[in-house]
Order: structure tokens, then C-alpha cells, then sequence
């Protein structure tokens, strides 16, 4: 990396990082706001604290994009005001070589966003949850959450399911070829064992036939169904909650039982196109200081990417929530910004001379 590389690079990342931890704290203080109205229970002021910081790194991550293209602004338009850049050019650097190496920053960020999105945020924010979750209930008899899982023919009903895994009763309904209901079973409970077997105690099967009902008991049981621990868990889970691993079995098991998987699918093409727009942040920055931004003040870099990030922020958003209700292509409506901001890039780097 040559020293030129590395200035900007530094000066770049600086800039982006002093954005962050400002946007962190305002969105940190709007969390903590926001779960001032669901204290209950054990969960108080600083439960309440503990999940607002255990929410930072997905909230990092969704707000990376934003701070990468305001901070490369005040950065890049910091060298531009002390005529730095120009001197860059006068010394035979190209607009293309600027690129590349505003973009090394971009890749360090890249990085950096990859990390936060799939191993330390999903982690942390179901962790959060759970948290809170158990904080607010653990004095009711009711912990827990109800869970509807489809294995093939059969479909079960967890009655109570906390984070351990350990179920109380569980239903069963079984189908035939023809979708005609076979059987109905109940047990008064029910688990996982190491080897993915599901052991239901005190199991009672109704089943269905052109003869007749036959009831069938049993006070220990065991079934071999496609849905373990991590499928239950992923199930229970909000899809931000899960890590890209955890996103693509899952759709994988809703695929193969012909369930819905457009909001997961929704997810982790969102999550990879906020990724990589985080590469072309720095770059975009670039053709601003080229114009007439280059003799403006932070101020005013500072407003032209409060507007883009903005902008590209709600259009993404608005697209991934339409996409959902109007059922369209996850893949498309997630990508269609990061394509856009790549066109708008490329036709403003294209007009410096």
C-alpha cells in the first residue's frame, strides 16, 4: 500500500468512525426511549440499558452505509479544501487511481460490516431479546412462546418454548397423500435429545381411519422428525435475530415444506446489498469534492450526505417492506438501490475532468 493510499485511507476511516459513534448515540438514545413503555416486570432501567448496548452492533450495521458516505465527505472534502487532492492530480494521479485507492477504504469497511452483520450482531440481538423476553415474564406461568412447525405431513404445535428448548406439551397432525387429516396426537411434553430425536412423554394418538378411530398410548415415545434444535430456534427467532448460515437453512426448510420464505429471503439479500454498498460510499464521496463542494465548508458536505445517506436509506427501506407486501422479487427490490447508487457513481466519477 503506498503512503498516499494509506493517508486516505486514514483519514477516511477517522472521519467514518467519528460519524458512527454520533449516529450510534443517537440511535442508542431513541432505543432507550423506545423500551422506556415496555418496562415490566423484572425488566427495568437497567435491563433496559444492557439491551440498548447489546443493539449497537446491528444497528452499526445498519447504519455503516450512511456514516461511510458522510464521513468519506468530510474526510475527502477535508484534503480537498487544504488543496491536497489537487496537488494528488497535479502529480499525475488519475481519477480512476483516486478511486481505487479511496475504494482500499471502502474494502476495510466492507469488511468490518461483514463482521458485525453475520457474527456479532445477529448473536447479540437474539440475545438481547431473549433477555428481555424472560426479564418481563419470568414471574408468569406463561413464559415462553407458542410455536407452529411444519415437518412434511405432519405439523406441530409447541405450547411453550423458551431458549433452552425445553417444550411443554406439543400437539400433532398428521396428513395422509390427499391432505386428509390421519391422526391427532398429544403429549404432555416433549424435548430434543443429542442425537436431534424428539422424546414426547405420556404421548396420546388419535388416529383416523375408513374402519374407524383407534387411540394408541404411550408413556415414553420417540419420533425422528427433519426439525432439530436449530430449525426450532431459527423458527422462534426474528429474521435480524439469525446469521446469514442460520438465514439460508432456514429457507432452505421452509423451501422444502413449500412454506413462505420471501421476509427471510428479503433479509439476507438486504443484508447483503447494505454490505457492499458500503465499498461504493467512499467512492460516490469522491466525485462530490471534484465540484463545486471542494471550496464548501464541512457544513455543507456534511448536508449533501446527511441527504443522499438519507435518501438511499429510505429508498432501500421503503423497496424491502414493498417487496414483502406486494410479493415481489426479494432479490431485485434489495439490489435496485445499491445498482442505482453504482450508475449514479460511475456517471459522476465519469463527468470529472
Amino acid at each position: 500500500m503506498s503512503l498516499l493510499s494509506a493517508y486516505m485511507m486514514r483519514t477516511i476511516l477517522a472521519s467514518t468512525a467519528l460519524v458512527l459513534v454520533v449516529l450510534l448515540a443517537l440511535a442508542g438514545l431513541f432505543e432507550f426511549i423506545g423500551e422506556l413503555d415496555d418496562i415490566k416486570g423484572d425488566y427495568q432501567t437497567p435491563q433496559v440499558i444492557l439491551f440498548t448496548a447489546l443493539r449497537l452492533p446491528n444497528l452499526a450495521f445498519e447504519m455503516l452505509p450512511v456514516a461511510a458516505l458522510i464521513g468519506s465527505l468530510l474526510g475527502l472534502g477535508a484534503l480537498a479544501g487544504n488543496s491536497e487532492i489537487i496537488v494528488m492530480r497535479s502529480a499525475g494521479l488519475s481519477v480512476t487511481r483516486l478511486a481505487s485507492m479511496v475504494a482500499v477504504s471502502g474494502a476495510v469497511m466492507l469488511v468490518l460490516t461483514g463482521l458485525l452483520g453475520e457474527f456479532i450482531g445477529p448473536p447479540l440481538d437474539f440475545y438481547a431479546r431473549d433477555m428481555r423476553m424472560e426479564a418481563r415474564y419470568q414471574k408468569d406461568d406463561d413464559l415462553g412462546s407458542d410455536a407452529w412447525v411444519k415437518d412434511g405431513p405432519v405439523y406441530l404445535h409447541l405450547e411453550r418454548v423458551n431458549s433452552e428448548f425445553e417444550f411443554g406439551s406439543i400437539y400433532l397432525f398428521r396428513f395422509d397423500d390427499e391432505n386428509k387429516l390421519a391422526s391427532i396426537a398429544q403429549a404432555e411434553n416433549s424435548g430434543i435429545d443429542d442425537q436431534d430425536n424428539w422424546i414426547l412423554e405420556n404421548l396420546r394418538e388419535t388416529k383416523f381411519s375408513n374402519d374407524g378411530v383407534q387411540v394408541v398410548e404411550s408413556s415414553v415415545a420417540v419420533e425422528s422428525f427433519e426439525v432439530n434444535a436449530e430449525l426450532l430456534g431459527n423458527s422462534l427467532a426474528k429474521p435480524l435475530s439469525l446469521s446469514a448460515r442460520g438465514l439460508l437453512v432456514y429457507i432452505d426448510y421452509l423451501k422444502r415444506n413449500n412454506l413462505d420464505a420471501s421476509q427471510y429471503e428479503s433479509e439476507i439479500w438486504y443484508r447483503a446489498s447494505r454490505t457492499l454498498t458500503v465499498l461504493i460510499m467512499p467512492i460516490l464521496s469522491l466525485a462530490f469534492v471534484f465540484g463545486s463542494l471542494r471550496s464548501g465548508g464541512a457544513g455543507g458536505r456534511l448536508m449533501i450526505g446527511v441527504v443522499v445517506g438519507l435518501a438511499y436509506y429510505l429508498a432501500s427501506e421503503t423497496l424491502a417492506n414493498s417487496g414483502q407486501v406486494f410479493d415481489l422479487n426479494p432479490a431485485v427490490v434489495n439490489w435496485l438501490p445499491l445498482l442505482v447508487l453504482c450508475a449514479i457513481t460511475a456517471f459522476a466519477l465519469r463527468r470529472v475532468r
